[in-house]
């Protein structure tokens, strides 16, 4: 294997015309050249240099080496710069996937301080909840993932990075008018005879699990991923959801009441990536600021 140190000799003795002197050029002595360059000879199979008298000349293939070392050494010399900047954070890009209301909330808040902090650093975003954002983390397709789950399943993520965030509460949200809209808590069983409004696919399966526990079974009338549909649908009078607070913090619930439900039940919020990419670091950054922000 030819090393990019021997090149620099090489390329210094064609330069000088003998060891001595690319020696006193290298900051280094005449028999370390001689060496490097017997090294070299070694590695490339071929004399590279022929010595007659005091004077020295590249052979064929040191002339075809040396051509080539120029390219070489320049395109070392820029990835080591290159990879120095991204250590240093001057330079370098992470790919983030988060749900929605995480997307609206904590992201904005810890890109923000990102920029400002390692404004070399480039973030792109896509939305997909979990656990289509883990495979995506899984497969390469993102650096983070902002993710939450519901309760603790022991060996669901012990392949990843978890950084917890946060626990995010969920909060009833019932019609304006509606008789518990003043309450200060509200207990699951008291809405069992409602209309329903439900979210995400796992948020939905969550309110189906708390609401049996409780039991009865909600009758939900309308499901839609979308938040802010959620809260329209709450606020025009067409029945009663359950929500985390962080998707309500984002919406203005116009028409809507939001109370406390018991028996309380949270999320944990967190942010994922593999054991590989946390030691790069614009990636330990990100996982920085979004800590920040969720304690803000």
């Amino acid at each position: 294997m030819i090393e990019a140190r021997h090149l620099r000799v090489l390329r210094a003795v064609a330069a000088t015309g003998s060891f001595s002197a690319a020696a006193r050029e290298l900051g280094c002595t005449q028999p370390a050249v001689s060496q490097q360059m017997k090294a070299l000879e070694t590695s490339a199979g071929t004399p590279l240099l022929v010595r007659t008298g005091r004077e020295m000349r590249l052979t064929q293939a040191g002339e075809a080496l040396v051509r080539h070392a120029s390219g070489i050494l320049a395109g070392l010399t820029a990835a080591e710069e290159e990879v120095a900047a991204i250590a240093g954070l001057r330079a370098g890009r992470v790919r983030l996937v988060s749900f929605p209301s995480g997307s609206s909330t904590l992201v904005p808040t810890a890109l923000a301080a990102l920029r400002a902090a390692h404004p070399g650093t480039r973030v792109s975003l896509v939305e997909a909840e979990p656990p289509r954002s883990v495979e995506m983390l899984r497969e390469g397709d993102c650096d983070v993932a902002l993710a939450f789950r519901y309760g603790v399943n022991a060996t669901e993520w012990d392949d990843l990075v978890v950084r917890p965030l946060l626990a995010d509460r969920l909060v009833g949200l019932v019609p304006e008018g509606h008789p518990l809209a003043a309450a200060e808590s509200v207990g699951i069983a008291e809405l069992a005879d409602e209309s329903w409004i439900a979210g995400c696919p796992r948020c939905r399966r969550q309110l189906v699990d708390v609401c049996e526990k409780a039991g009865f079974t909600p009758r939900i009338d309308f499901a839609t991923d979308d938040y802010p549909a959620v809260v329209g649908l709450v606020g025009a009078g067409l029945g009663v959801a359950v929500l985390p607070e962080l998707a309500i913090e984002s919406v203005r619930p116009k028409g809507a009441r939001t109370v406390a439900v018991e028996p309380a039940v949270e999320r944990e919020i967190v942010a994922l990536t593999l054991p590989d990419l946390a030691q790069v670091p614009a990636v330990a950054a990100t996982l920085d600021e979004l800590t920040r922000a969720a304690a803000r």
